[in-house]
Formats: structure tokens, C-alpha cells, sequence
């Protein structure tokens, strides 16, 4: 990738892209939630240089599958992922910048949540201490809350107070290093961070240095551990972007955004150790453009799983070897979009809906229990740069 090609992909410049108005869409407030079987979710997006205001409802008829913009949840500054807490009780969004309140790097601002209507109320914001915060999640408990801070290439950990609001930073871990890829993997850049299932680890993508990261992790003292417990190492290049556990918690699962594949590491959930299982194509047909693999989700059933991937702008299906977990492709999908980042598989398992960032659309598809094959339902919605989206059911 030219040195061209690379600043036209990093993170910072996504947030000059999709500078259209909503279209079609009156979203004066919030609406009045789900209607009936409606199943509802959040929309973050980019609001530096579009017309988004922040955090969007998005409306889901179980039925068709038609989609609605519901109204704007909650209005704040770049809102490029939201995470839920267990009890969904409160909401999280990192605030993607390199700046903020005249100190450098990012930010996390808390919402209560109306559970009836999905409306937002802020509560509070802490600065990340490092540039474009871009993944947010919750321990198990609910407890503590993870932020990746990306150009920053650090982690940090925060309680969760009574209410949902967020205490002052409690851990902080900065990773160091760099890739073979000059353009993209400078340094460090952390882009996703879970806890395990068993909450006794947090495990860090990180695309700069070729790392899952594992760090162990005390829920009753509130303790990160800044000493490494485990890594899964990727390809030199490889780029890991962002990670999912298989649901029976002894599989992972990573997209690596650079070299456009998709891997599986067997976990150790006692020691937190990774052992490579396989790495497959992302899109195996051959490709007319750069390809960037963005989000991963496994099908609540354990037998699918399905990639998002910019450039080809599909949806990639592969099926789980109920045995060995390694993947086998399926289907290639457009998403009849430009640049699919973030997407939802809806926790009835029906449906898929996926964000095209570029041209400012949400669009919905129905999954085959049987095949795990996806057929568009040919409803979209139009909202100013969608990135990541979030079911009321479901936290990161």
C-alpha cells in the first residue's frame, strides 16, 4: 500500500467522509421505542464534518425486515461505537477524536438509558488519554468499563457508578511497538478490547503491532494487570482489527484488517493463552480493489459467522466446524453499499443489518437458519455516516 493509499485509510480521515444530510428521514427526537414486535437498536456515526447529530434509534419490523430512523437518542461528538451494560441500564460511546476539552486524546461519555423508549440522558465524560477512542466495552459484571484508544495504541479502565455513570480512570496500559507496514503500522493501534467470558482476562486487537494482547483481569479488586498473560500472534502485517468468541468461549474469532483475512485461535480460559487454528481468505474470489475486513460477529446458534469487508463491500458468511470451529466460506454478499463497517446480527438470529459508512446507509438481510446464507430484504434507510450499531438485547 502506498504511502497515499494509507493516509487516505487512516482513521482520521474517515472522519471527513459521508458529508451528506439525512434523506428521507425526519429525526426531530427521540421516538416512542418499539411499536408492537419493532425491534429497536442504537446507530453511532461520525458528526465532525456531516450533518449527524450523535447516537440514532433504528427501528426493525421483524416481519419484513423494513427498517425507520426513530430519532436521536443522545447528541454528542462522534459516537463511533456504543456498548451496552449487562443490565441495560446505562450506555457508553467513545468520543473518536484527537483532542478534546483542550487536552490531547479522546473521550467516553455516559448515558442512563429509558429501557421503554431507548432514549439517552448523559451523565458524564472521561477523557482516554489517548487519540480516537474507537471500541468501548463493559466487564461481565458491569462493573468497570474498556476503551481502545487507537492512534493512542493504550487501553484504559474506568468503574461504572451507581446509576451508569463513570468514575475517575483505574487502569491505563500502553502498548508499544510497530508492523512491517509503514503506512498503517507506525506504532501501536488498538482497536477492539473484550473481557472473556469467564471475566478473568480482557484481550486487546491490536492492528499496529500483529498482538491480541491478554491481560488479567480482578473483578472483585478492580485490578487490570499491566504484565501480559497471554498474546495470539498474527502474520507479520496482518493488522488485527477486531475480535468475537465463539459462544461456547473456547474459540476466537479475528478480522485482520490489512492483509484482509480472517483467523481462529483456540483460548485457554484458565491461563488465557492463544493457539493458532487457521487464517482464511476474507474474500477468497480475487479481488478488483483493496480489501479492509472491519467487524465480526458469530450467529447466536454457534454455527455461522460473518465478516464485514470494505473495498468489496460484502458481507462475508463462513461456516464453524462444530468440531475442529475452523471456518469454511460460504457466500460473498454485497452490502449494496459503499465502506460496511460495523454490523448487527439481530438476537433472534433473523436478521443482519450492517452500516455502509460512505454512502450514509443502513441496510437489513435475512439469514437462513438452515444454510446461514443471507438474502437482502431490499429496505435501507439513509442516516449521515453510520459506524456501529447496537440491539437493545445486546452489549459489546
Amino acid at each position: 500500500m502506498s504511502d497515499q493509499n494509507a493516509r487516505e485509510l487512516s482513521r482520521r480521515d474517515f472522519l471527513a467522509l459521508s458529508a451528506l444530510g439525512i434523506a428521507g428521514c425526519a429525526v426531530p427526537g427521540v421516538g416512542g421505542g418499539a411499536r408492537g414486535d419493532d425491534r429497536m437498536f442504537y446507530v453511532g456515526t461520525y458528526t465532525e464534518k456531516t450533518a449527524s447529530k450523535g447516537i440514532y434509534l433504528l427501528r426493525l419490523s421483524p416481519g419484513s425486515g423494513a427498517l425507520a430512523i426513530d430519532g436521536v437518542a443522545a447528541a454528542t461528538l462522534n459516537p463511533s461505537f456504543v456498548a451496552l451494560s449487562p443490565d441495560g441500564a446505562a450506555a457508553f460511546a467513545v468520543n473518536e477524536v484527537g483532542q478534546l476539552d483542550g487536552q490531547p486524546g479522546g473521550g467516553v461519555t455516559a448515558f442512563g438509558r429509558d429501557v421503554a423508549s431507548g432514549a439517552l440522558r448523559t451523565l458524564g465524560r472521561e477523557l482516554t488519554r489517548g487519540a480516537d477512542p474507537c471500541y468501548a466495552s463493559t466487564d461481565n459484571t458491569g462493573r468497570f468499563l474498556f476503551v481502545a484508544n487507537y492512534s493512542g495504541g493504550s487501553i484504559a479502565m474506568y468503574p461504572v457508578l451507581a446509576g451508569g455513570g463513570i468514575g475517575a480512570m483505574a487502569g491505563f496500559i500502553q502498548h508499544h511497538g510497530d508492523g512491517p507496514n509503514a503506512g498503517r503500522q507506525e506504532g501501536p493501534h488498538a482497536h477492539c478490547v473484550i473481557p472473556d467470558p469467564m471475566n478473568r482476562f480482557v484481550l486487546v486487537a491490536d492492528l499496529g503491532i500483529d498482538r491480541i494482547m491478554v491481560y488479567r483481569f480482578d473483578a472483585q479488586g478492580g485490578v487490570l494487570n499491566t504484565a501480559t498473560a497471554g498474546q495470539g500472534i498474527l502474520a507479520p502485517g496482518a493488522g488485527p482489527r477486531h475480535l468475537a468468541f465463539h459462544p461456547g468461549g473456547r474459540v476466537l474469532y479475528v478480522t485482520n484488517e490489512l492483509n484482509s483475512t480472517v483467523a481462529a485461535f483456540r483460548y485457554d480460559a484458565e491461563t488465557g493463552s492463544l493457539t493458532g487454528l487457521q487464517a482464511v481468505p476474507s474474500v477468497g474470489e480475487p479481488a478488483a480493489v483493496q480489501n479492509f475486513p472491519a467487524d465480526i460477529h458469530v450467529h447466536p446458534s454457534g454455527r455461522f459467522l460473518y465478516v464485514s469487508n470494505r473495498g468489496h463491500n460484502s458481507i462475508a458468511a463462513f461456516a464453524i466446524d462444530p468440531g475442529s470451529a475452523k471456518l469454511t466460506p460460504l457466500q460473498l454478499t454485497s452490502t449494496e453499499g459503499d465502506w460496511p463497517r460495523n454490523f448487527v446480527i439481530d438476537p433472534s438470529g433473523e436478521f443482519l443489518i450492517v452500516a455502509n459508512q460512505r454512502s450514509d446507509s443502513i441496510h437489513s438481510f435475512r439469514i437462513d437458519s438452515t444454510t446461514g446464507k443471507l438474502r437482502s430484504t431490499g429496505h435501507r434507510v439513509t442516516l449521515p455516516a453510520p459506524v456501529c450499531l447496537r440491539s437493545f438485547a445486546e452489549r459489546a
